[in-house]
């Protein structure tokens, strides 16, 4: 294939387009850690040099991608998930199962968190650096104000909270609740070992769902009744 500049910012937007479909492709069949610049090159029909004028470099292409995952997960609560009924509590209950439900359809998203810091957040710039953690910040904002809205008894320090420790379970649980091949065979010939097995829906719903509660029994009496 020979390789065209982009002339325009269309053009440049587009290519940039192509790289992150390609890398979201890429992401369905392998896990983060497989995903190599060189494979993503190949694929995306590009040089390498030239997949690295649209990024500088592997980690920024999955922070990207990771910005974009966060935002449609977000966009999906956001019109597809009424506040709850009952009373607080109840409310919290069920927005723990909503969080932890719709993250699990979105492997990839799950996958992206799970390297965000240990692995994404290292070979970048600062410039980047500074870009992604805004682009979280707004994110985290939206999410806060979403937890808000289904249960405002919880205030915006508490909806703070839950959201970031549902966030960080959620990072946890993800590949701890993918073990290796040798790991799931261990479980398989041991029923003793089998109950070690961990799943990420129970455990992000469980934390989020306990830490509404904790952060409810520290609010106010009159804040926790039921909405009319």
């Amino acid at each position: 294939m020979t390789f065209k500049r982009a002339r325009n910012d269309e053009q440049r937007s587009e290519r940039r387009r192509q790289i992150l479909d390609t890398a979201a492709a890429m992401l369905t069949e392998m896990p983060v850690a497989k995903l190599s610049l060189n494979e993503l090159s190949r694929r995306a029909g590009l040089a390498k040099p030239n997949v690295l004028r649209y990024f500088e470099s592997r980690e920024a292409i999955l922070l990207d991608l990771l910005d974009s995952e966060v935002n449609d997960w977000i966009a999906e609560l956001e019109s597809s998930c009424p506040p709850g009924q009952g009373t607080s509590r109840q409310r919290g209950d069920q927005l723990a199962e909503v969080l932890a439900g719709t993250m699990a359809k979105r492997p990839v998203l799950c996958d992206l968190l799970s390297a965000q810091a240990a692995v994404l957040e290292h070979n970048i710039s600062t410039e980047l650096a500074i870009r992604h953690k805004h682009a979280a910040r707004r994110s985290i904002d939206a999410l806060v104000q979403l937890v808000k809205k289904h249960v405002p008894e919880l205030g915006t320090d508490g909806a703070a909270a839950l959201t970031e420790t549902t966030l960080l379970m959620a990072t946890t649980a993800w590949p701890c609740s993918r073990p290796s091949e040798a790991v799931q065979a261990a479980y398989a010939s041991d029923p003793m070992l089998a109950g070690m097995r961990m799943d990420f829906v129970d455990l992000v719903r469980r934390t989020a769902a306990v830490t509404a509660s904790g952060l409810l029994a520290r609010q106010p009496a009159a804040s926790t009744s039921p909405i009319a």
